[in-house]
């Protein structure tokens, strides 16, 4: 039932998106190194790889300079129209296409690349593994900082594979052992509401029963999460 679902939202949002894709394709090919589409391979269902489309947002030879598949705030590589793209999430809509294909889902722990992913947790990965990828999820709405946490970091790497992604993986570990047709729909409904509301902490009372988040985390996930949890 979800897949018809990801079929009819995702052929729907391409179709009420248009006017607003097709300009930024055009923006894309005049400006920066003229490229359109951003292709990356990621894990997806079954740990078998996939393309996952973005819009071109960075240096076309970024996986290879700097902090590699890992992006930081204000990070260099970052294109000038590409730094608008990812502030407004604009740069995933081309993920569209891929779930159209079948490749991922409207909501799902979100794919990572081949280095990304090797940092969950053995339970982790095998808990993800199990369900599509998707375009958003539990782990897109609680990490919207995340460029800034790394940024922040005085070891980024340290703090991505040490903190962020075993936390990331109970979050997405959550959302398998609780994937209905309820939390698909209201994690929708929280995927815009962030988008508007980029500091709210609305998911954390959505969803009481997440996680809690290692100390570390917790000055820069959105909303506040002692006060949401009434801690």
């Amino acid at each position: 039932m979800q897949r018809v679902f990801d079929v009819l939202f995702s052929g729907l949002a391409l179709l009420v998106l248009s006017p607003l894709l097709i300009p930024v394709v055009i923006v894309l090919r005049l400006t920066g190194e003229g490229e359109i589409f951003f292709v990356q391979q990621r894990v997806g269902r079954g740990g078998k790889t996939f393309g996952l489309l973005k819009f071109a947002t960075m240096l076309k030879d970024s996986p290879n300079l700097g902090t590699g598949t890992i992006t930081l705030q204000d990070d260099p590589r970052i294109l000038p129209v590409g730094k608008f793209l990812r502030a407004t999430k604009m740069n995933e809509l081309p993920q569209l296409i891929n779930i159209l294909r079948g490749d991922m889902s409207v909501i799902g722990p979100r794919p990572q690349t081949l280095r990304c992913f090797a940092g969950f947790p053995e339970s982790s990965q095998r808990e993800i593994m199990k369900v599509p990828p998707g375009l958003s999820g539990v782990g897109s709405i609680v990490f919207r900082a995340e460029e800034r946490m790394m940024h922040d970091a005085k070891n980024a790497d340290a703090l991505y594979d040490q903190v962020i992604m075993p936390y990331k993986g109970q979050l997405e570990e959550w959302y398998v052992q609780h994937r209905t047709l309820r939390n698909y729909f209201l994690l929708i409904v929280l995927t815009v509401w962030v988008v508007f509301f980029p500091r709210s902490g609305v998911f954390w009372r959505a969803f009481p029963d997440l996680p809690p988040p290692p100390e570390a985390l917790r000055g820069y996930l959105p909303g506040g999460w002692v006060v949401a949890a009434g801690v």
